[in-house]
């Protein structure tokens, strides 16, 4: 099968492809903006130590006091280390890295839990502090890319690892985050080191090599934390989906199934989500024509608040926003994006990988400010289909709801990358791994459309890259409708379009009482090379109907199964899947918590 006519590679390789006629253009960053680039990173590597240091102090006392006299150089790990590091994927990795921290020898494995973390949280601090030290070489675009990329997200990893610290350290009287969010976290700043190394394997030269040096086990690292944490929280009904207050959280769902809204969000952003846009008193207000706050959102993003637990409303008014570079950063927490309506506010570029940019930069929008919201727009990509990979809208900020919006594009249109999400009312077009990305999201009520692609390719609606079998992550389309275009329409049986692709070793995406239109291969699903994840790979598919729901002649791939019992299908609900801390209320939009429909 060819699977360069995909823009695609090899099975574990980046999404993006090089395409030819690319010429080199170094560039680096002024010295005054380097140094200032540089002096931000090596603070925010600073905080993280502080962070590992000030929660360590309970931990390590109480260590020593119940040291028995373990010397430092005896590089035998102990009983305890030795069960622990047996739950990991990395076991030669996590005796080693735990017998070089202070302490660990003389920990029990409850207390290994905490350090794991502490010590993963640390080197990936030295890495994003070394990883500053070439930032003034020359590098062309695509190295440029590849590199900022691995800045930014090796920051937001360390925001990860360090929630997960606070919340897992002993003794810590006000816990800051549930099971499930620790579980999310680490899921997340794995899917950080993975998304770097794969725009580092997109290019070549000195840089990739230094980066690749200084980048060494992190992703591995975290892994090991990942799933001794899973393992000591005692999660044993369905790998990678978390099980605490799991009771509290089905009596939750059932309350809120009974209110229009879900109980993730506060009644003041319910009635937000419900109010005409014309209606809503916004804290900023975007318009073309001048008669607004700003003319520009980037302008708008740049004024909201840091760090701020109160919602922020940014009403974009009707227009086109052609704007370069929108993103909402992880500092700008809890902005509500409300547009007057799909088609109307409409946020458009037109970057592709053509331009010799990763895939993760080539996003015309992205958010990952925890808290995200966006209501009643567009986002687009207009690269079009040749120009292969080019992202209309990315999010990796945690709790985000995306409702009633339209998200066009043609390949890699919606990249959902990392934490929870919920999608509700949307409009989605592509072609080729259009919904891709390691979040834990549930996609619902929404019209997922697939469009004609380019001669020779076949529509995959979702490529799922969850790498790690403790990743809390997957795609849920739960209720929607699986449409083709009418273009597609018009060529209906000369184009292969399947329900998803695995990207990734342990993809899982299932599909739950859906319509599936006659477009859809009765084969389901598509390989992503040979036998590569088959029997690793998690595909659902639960009472679907329509004409292409058929599954008499489904893949018989060892992962994949026609789910039967509505307590599987269950697993994948908004309740179960991203219910965690009861966030989803409390935004407004309205959801479906159980199966009923």
């Amino acid at each position: 099968m060819d699977y360069g006519r995909l823009g695609k590679t090899e099975p574990t390789s980046s999404k993006s492809e090089p395409l030819p006629n690319q010429q080199d253009d170094a560039t680096s960053l002024p010295k005054t903006t380097a140094k200032r680039y540089r002096i931000k990173l090596l603070l925010v590597f600073a905080l993280a130590f502080l962070v590992a240091s000030a929660v360590s102090v309970s931990v390590l006392v109480g260590i020593r006091a119940r040291a028995s006299g373990v010397s430092r150089g005896d590089r035998k790990p102990t009983v305890a280390i030795s069960r622990t590091c047996s739950r990991t994927r990395y076991q030669s990795l996590c005796v080693n890295s735990l017998l070089d921290f202070p302490g660990a020898t003389s920990a029990d494995e409850h207390d290994l839990v905490h350090i794991s973390v502490n010590m993963t949280l640390r080197r990936v601090g030295r890495a994003l502090s070394a990883s500053s030290d070439i930032n003034n070489l020359a590098m062309d675009l695509h190295v440029r890319s590849a590199y900022d990329d691995c800045l930014d997200l090796l920051d937001g990893s360390v925001d990860h690892l360090a929630r997960s610290l606070i919340a897992v350290a002993e003794g810590n009287a006000q816990p800051t985050g549930s099971t499930e969010d620790v579980v999310t976290w680490l899921s997340a700043a794995m899917t950080n080191q993975d998304t770097c190394a794969e725009g580092l394997e997109e290019v070549s030269g000195s840089v990739k090599e230094q980066m690749k040096e200084r980048l060494k086990d992190l992703s591995e690292l975290v892994s090991n934390s990942l799933a001794i944490y899973t393992a000591a929280s005692g999660d044993e009904d369905f790998v990678g989906i978390p099980t605490q207050n799991r009771r509290r959280l089905m009596s939750s769902a059932r309350e809120a199934g009974q209110r229009r809204f879900p109980a993730w969000l506060r009644r003041r952003e319910r009635e937000l989500l419900e109010m005409p846009a014309a209606e809503v008193q916004a804290d900023i207000v975007v318009a073309k024509d001048g008669s607004g706050t700003y003319t520009s959102i980037q302008e708008a993003i740049k004024k909201a608040p840091e760090h701020s637990d109160r919602r922020t409303i940014i009403y974009v008014k009707a227009g086109k926003y052609e704007e370069e570079d929108l993103k909402v950063g992880r500092k700008k927490t809890n902005l509500m994006f409300i547009g007057d309506g799909k088609g109307k506010t409409v946020i458009t570029g037109g970057k592709s990988v053509a331009d010799k940019i990763t895939t993760f930069r080539t996003a015309s929008f992205a958010a990952t400010g925890s808290g995200f919201i966006a209501r009643d727009m567009t986002f687009e990509n207009t690269a079009g289909p040749s120009k292969h990979q080019a992202v209309a809208l990315r999010v990796g900020a945690d709790h985000a709801v995306v409702y009633r919006c339209e998200i066009l594009g043609y390949q890699d249109t919606l990249y959902v990358h990392s934490q929870r999400q919920f999608y509700r009312e949307c409009d989605i077009y592509g072609t080729v791994d259009f919904i891709f990305g390691n979040a834990a999201v549930v996609l619902q009520n929404c019209n997922i459309y697939s469009r004609k692609p380019m001669a020779s390719q076949k529509n995959t609606i979702t490529a799922q890259n969850r790498k790690d079998p403790n990743q809390n992550t997957g795609i849920s389309i739960h209720a929607c409708k699986i449409l083709a275009t009418p273009d597609l329409e018009a060529s209906k049986g000369s184009v292969q379009s399947y329900l998803g692709r695995p990207w990734k070793m342990y993809s899982r995406t299932v599909y739950m009482l859906s319509s599936i239109g006659g477009h859809v291969d009765p084969r389901g699903w598509l390989e992503w090379n040979g036998d590569f994840a088959l029997d690793t790979l998690y595909y659902g598919e639960y009472m679907n109907y329509g004409p292409g729901a058929g599954v008499s002649q489904r893949v018989k791939w060892p992962g994949y199964k026609v789910i039967t019992t509505a307590s599987e299908a269950s697993k994948f609900t908004v309740a179960k899947f991203i219910y965690g801390s009861s966030w989803l209320p409390s935004t407004g939009v309205a959801f479906i918590a159980g199966l009923s429909v």
